[in-house]
Order: structure tokens, then C-alpha cells, then sequence
């Protein structure tokens, strides 16, 4: 496969499907749920049917896996994977909180190779390939280079913050409520925020891109565990993800594992 020329056709991908987001965020839409109670919305169908097409279209060899889509298993077959959330954050859609993200990689084997996240609402489109770092909105980014955790500002889920899974902490980190792990982690990538941890277990298409951005800025991804991650298995659900600078990793990792004791 083409990586630079697959990397465009994501980015182009993303950015229609942001536009298709977009067109919906303040208009009408059908709501459905599916199980679990998670909700869908016109918008991610429509979405997560032009990436499919677009991204297939071009790239007809490759695999897929979507949160919008059944997975049938042919894609541990294949050697290139697309693993796509047409909509991470679809709560904050409909809430009209411009927290959500479209979130596009492209996977050999068990590793991401290139990742764009696009937030239409926020104007911000990050993208990377392996080795190359990261970049939002075309100029190049890097994580953080905070030293200290205490004070260290966390982008934490929105959800996960109003079950109380974060309290006690605010006496050492400065957390900010957020929706979309996806946008969380383009945010760490970014240098808008020192880390961001979820405590809840996660999705491959909901951290997949968002992973590789973190890594190609600086940052230490790992699982709650401290593994690094591994896609396109047969299992998509992971433990959860922790993010940030390789200064603040170490003391973060042992602040979560305390907890989960």
C-alpha cells in the first residue's frame, strides 16, 4: 500500500465525514440506541458510510472495523486494517458540546501506521504517520514538557468524571471534564492538556488514532496495565488508556494503579 498516498485519502475522508457532522450538529436528526443504551445518530450512519466507501473504495485489499459497522472477522485477515468511529463523542453531539471527533487509522498487522482525528466544530484536524510526528491543522505538534504531575492539567471523560471515578484526585491534578478519548488524545498530542487517563474500558476504534497521535507528539501510551496497545484482535474492548510526557508517565501510572487497587 501507498502510505502517502493513503494517508491523504484518510485526511480527505475525515474532513467529509466532519463536514457531514457539521451539517447535522444544529439541525434535526433521528436519535436510535443501541445495546447498552449508547445512542447513534443519522449523522454517524451517514458518516461512517462515506469513510467506508471512500477509505474501501480506495483501498479495496484492506480491513475494516467500525463502530458503525458488523464485524464479521475478515479483517484478522488482512494485512492493512482501518479501524474508524465515524462519530467519538456522539453524547456530546447531541448535546451540542463541540467535543467529538471523527477518528480514522489505518492499522499492518497490530500496529497503527497513520491517524487523523477531525473535530469540525472546533476547526481542529490532527494527523500523523509513524515516524513522521504529529500535526494539527498542518503544523507540527508536540506533547507537554511538564515535569511535575502535581498541577498537571487532565483531560478526563465527561462521563466517567460525573460517576465519581476521578474524585479525590482534583488536590493533585487540574481536571477538566471532556468529551471524545478520541479528541482527548489529539489534545495531549497537541499540547493543550499534560495527560489524559480513562478508567473505563475503551474500544479499538475509540483510542486507535487517537494512540498514534499521542506517540508521534512524545507522549507514553499505554493500557491501565501498562501494556502498549496491540489492534486489530479479535477482543476490540481494551481496559482502559493512559496518556501523557514520559516525565509525567511514571508517577501517573503508579497514582492509577493505587487507585484500582
Amino acid at each position: 500500500m501507498d502510505l502517502r498516498q493513503a494517508l491523504t485519502t484518510a485526511r480527505e475522508a475525515a474532513n467529509k465525514a466532519g463536514e457531514t457532522l457539521l451539517s447535522y450538529y444544529t439541525s434535526q436528526y433521528t436519535i436510535q440506541h443501541k445495546s447498552g443504551g449508547n445512542p447513534v445518530t443519522t449523522a454517524d450512519i451517514e458518516a461512517n458510510t462515506l469513510l467506508q466507501e471512500t477509505l474501501l473504495g480506495a483501498f479495496p485489499e484492506s480491513g475494516w472495523l467500525s463502530e458503525e459497522s458488523a464485524d464479521n472477522g475478515e479483517r484478522l485477515q488482512k494485512e492493512w486494517v482501518w479501524i474508524v468511529d465515524p462519530l467519538d463523542g456522539t453524547r456530546e453531539f447531541i448535546e451540542g458540546v463541540d467535543e467529538f471527533a471523527v477518528s480514522v487509522a489505518l492499522v499492518r498487522g497490530t500496529e497503527p501506521v497513520l491517524a487523523v482525528t477531525c473535530n469540525p466544530a472546533a476547526a481542529r484536524v490532527t494527523h500523523c504517520s509513524r515516524g513522521s510526528g504529529t500535526f494539527l491543522n498542518g503544523q507540527p505538534v508536540r506533547v507537554t514538557d511538564r515535569l511535575q504531575l502535581k498541577g498537571a492539567s487532565v483531560v478526563a471523560s465527561r462521563r466517567e468524571t460525573r460517576r465519581g471515578l476521578f474524585a479525590g484526585l482534583e488536590e493533585i491534578l487540574t481536571i477538566t471534564p471532556t468529551g471524545s478519548i478520541a479528541h482527548k488524545l489529539a489534545e495531549v498530542a497537541g499540547g493543550r492538556a499534560d495527560l489524559t487517563v480513562s478508567l473505563a474500558p475503551k474500544n479499538e476504534w475509540d483510542v486507535c488514532a487517537g494512540v498514534l497521535l499521542a506517540e508521534e507528539a512524545g507522549a507514553k501510551v499505554t493500557d491501565l496495565d501498562g501494556r502498549p496497545f496491540s489492534f486489530n484482535q479479535p477482543d476490540t474492548l481494551r481496559n482502559g488508556v493512559i496518556a501523557a510526557n514520559p516525565s509525567l508517565y511514571p508517577e501517573l501510572f503508579r497514582l492509577v494503579a493505587e487507585r484500582r487497587r
